[in-house]
């Protein structure tokens, strides 16, 4: 096969060679890519050349197939889309037309029945015209029933005909005929010299899709690699074709149809004016508006029509363009988009079968392991169950799309979550549902009521609250997180005083010049002493601005240290998205925070420890043996004078 040849050579070649072939029967599909909302077919052909013009027409392509991107490997090749037969064409459209028909002289008929039953209605009508009406109903339906009979038995051997010369099509193509796959390409080219080549024909095709659907399980008592993840694909397809043995790759990078850079237009402001009101004299009336009169003189077409059915206001007029109607071969918009690096080829392993069936077709991209933090949290306030959650991290070279997942622990279906867009090396967070096998009873607030002062008596209400955790599995259970709080001040007569756990809290007002302090500055102090005394936490109790009243870096310190409650177990004002591991002395091993939709860095995020305690929120981290219960006690004394109702408790 030539590229180019001289004028004189082309002269003396011999007359065009048309080759006739089937898709269907004399190609095989060489691989797929699908991506988000269509796929991208790669057919081969085996072509014996004659030297000179050679046609080849290739029939039996599907409908579905995207005009613009239909190529052919090879160099100065032509090609062209040719419509369907044109033996079909007019019957087709005869078809068409006589249905059209037939639905209208229904219509009619319908039209005629109900204007016959609006007459039921008592009214005043003499015998002679009762008569004269239903006999020229008569008439108008015998009619209209004759023009509908004669309708249906040209729109029967229509059929017949469209139906006989489908077959005759189908005899000859060797195949079974099939509406969706009447699309025809042609083919120019030129040889010098007979031989044969190997043709491959791409082109792309709507009504194709895939999506990600992930598997996880989880082993909570293994140490390392306690995620496993299987990614797979769920492959639909309603091109018209089959695709039988194939190699197949997913693509999820997004096809771009604008590539422009968006610019901006000027942005200005201006002061109010308001317009005019006409000026009408008397005895005038004011000119018509074109428009709306030139919408009125226009035929109103059925889409303007249901626009103005639509319209709210009785003296509104909409103005719609009627909608040109895309034929259903153009490519449609993706709706999955890549995020940051999120675009990957993945190739399915081994050959695959998608029938055109619009099913829901299951392949297996890869089976990964994971290094997964576990933590189980509990907010027993609100909710006694546990609920179990894992900070994962992408060790492997796929980008992770997002999607819906089932959740296995220990081997036990528990829930459905979603895995968002991960890059590989990023870390992410997956709710894994309730984890069953950790028992939490929240028991009843107990209250106590005394008196304290000489001069100035006060009230005095002393709180205790007890949970109760049980591990029922056979297994130690670490970096359990139990949340719970204490009320908060917003008055500075009524003052909070924390017992138990003894955390520290410095009394403060201006915060402000206060500098954050790495997490890793923190640690955990024995329990001694009394609780720490606050007021108005996240207000201001004290108008003072004084230097005085700036926390030190050492007192912060102070709020962020953990207290040690029992063997195993530590308390510490809660702080979000942080994890810890205990270890068996109860000592803590602080995980740095990250932000679960940024990339791991090396470096931890700093926390503001000024926050810290101000909506009184604790939290234990507990570390429980096997079939073990262990108690928690949060603590509280409210004071306000006596005359003082309290409002919130």
């Amino acid at each position: 096969m030539a590229t180019s040849t001289s004028a004189k050579s082309v002269a003396t070649l011999p007359q065009q060679n048309v080759i006739e072939l089937t898709s269907s029967v004399d190609s095989k599909i060489a691989g797929v890519s699908v991506y988000s909302h269509r796929a991208e077919v790669t057919r081969t052909f085996n072509l014996a050349l004659t030297p000179g013009q050679n046609q080849v027409e290739i029939s039996g392509l599907p409908r579905l197939l995207i005009q613009d991107s239909l190529r052919v490997e090879g160099k100065e090749l032509d090609t062209r889309l040719l419509e369907e037969s044109e033996e079909i064409k007019p019957l087709r459209l005869r078809k068409f037309e006589l249905e059209q028909a037939i639905e209208r002289n229904d219509q009619s008929k319908d039209t005629l029945k109900k204007y016959m039953d609006s007459l039921a209605s008592p009214r005043t009508a003499s015998f002679s015209e009762v008569v004269e009406t239903t006999s020229e109903y008569d008439i108008a339906v015998t009619e209209l029933q004759k023009k509908g009979n004669a309708l249906a038995e040209d729109l029967e051997v229509v059929t017949k005909a469209l139906s006989t010369k489908q077959r005759a099509l189908k005899d000859a193509a060797k195949t079974k005929w099939d509406e969706k796959l009447s699309l025809k390409v042609s083919v120019r080219i030129l040889a010098e010299v007979e031989g044969e080549i190997e043709l491959s024909l791409i082109y792309a095709v709507s009504n194709t899709s895939w999506s990600p659907r992930y598997a996880i399980r989880v082993d909570t008592h293994s140490k390392d690699k306690a995620v496993s993840l299987v990614y797979k694909a769920d492959i639909t397809q309603m091109s018209g074709e089959d695709w039988t043995d194939v190699s197949m790759t997913l693509e999820t990078a997004t096809p771009s149809f604008d590539k422009t850079l968006p610019t901006l237009g000027p942005w200005t402001i201006r002061a109010y004016k308001p317009a005019p009101y006409p000026v009408i004299l008397s005895g005038s009336m004011p000119a018509p508006l074109p428009a709306y009169h030139a919408v009125l003189q226009r035929p109103i077409s059925p889409s303007w029509r249901r626009s103005r059915s639509r319209s709210s206001s009785p003296g509104e007029v909409m103005y719609h363009t009627p909608a040109t109607v895309r034929p259903t071969i153009l490519p449609q918009l993706a709706m999955v988009s890549s995020l940051g690096d999120v675009s990957a080829t993945f190739g399915v392993p081994g050959i695959t079968t998608i029938p055109s069936d619009g099913a829901r077709h299951t392949v297996t991209i890869a089976s990964l392991e994971l290094d997964a933090k576990l933590c189980w949290v509990s907010v027993p306030k609100k909710d006694a169950k546990t609920y179990l959650s894992a900070k994962i991290q992408n060790v492997s070279e796929y980008a992770l799309l997002e999607g819906p997942a089932n959740v296995y622990v220990d081997g036990s279906f528990i829930a459905r979550s979603t895995i968002p867009a991960v890059n590989p090396e990023e870390k992410f967070e997956c709710a894994l549902g309730i984890y069953p096998a950790i028992r939490i009873t929240y028991h009843p607030l107990a209250k106590k009521l005394s008196q304290s002062g000489l001069l100035s008596k006060s009230k005095v209400y002393n709180y205790t609250r007890r949970i109760t955790i049980h591990n029922t599995k056979n297994s130690t259970v670490e970096g359990i997180k139990i949340i719970d709080q204490i009320p908060v001040s917003e008055d500075a007569t009524i003052t909070v005083k924390l017992i138990s756990p003894a955390l520290q809290l410095p009394n403060f007002s201006s915060p402000a010049n206060a500098a954050p302090v790495s997490p890793g500055d923190t640690g955990s102090v024995p329990s001694s002493g009394k609780g720490g005394l606050f007021r108005n936490i996240g207000g201001s109790g004290n108008n003072s601005n004084s230097p005085s009243d700036t926390p030190s870096d050492k007192a912060l310190k102070a709020v962020a240290k953990s207290v040690k409650v029992s063997p195993g177990v530590i308390a510490q004002w809660n702080r979000p998205d942080d994890l810890h591991s205990i270890t068996g002395d109860g000592s803590t091993e602080e995980t740095k925070v990250h932000r679960s939709s940024e990339s791991v860095s090396d470096s931890s995020e700093p926390l503001d420890l000024t926050a810290l305690g101000k909506d009184g929120k604790i939290s234990w981290i507990c570390s429980i043996p096997p079939q073990t219960k262990i108690n928690l006690t949060l603590q509280w004394e409210v004071s306000a004078p006596v005359n003082t109702d309290i409002v919130g408790i």
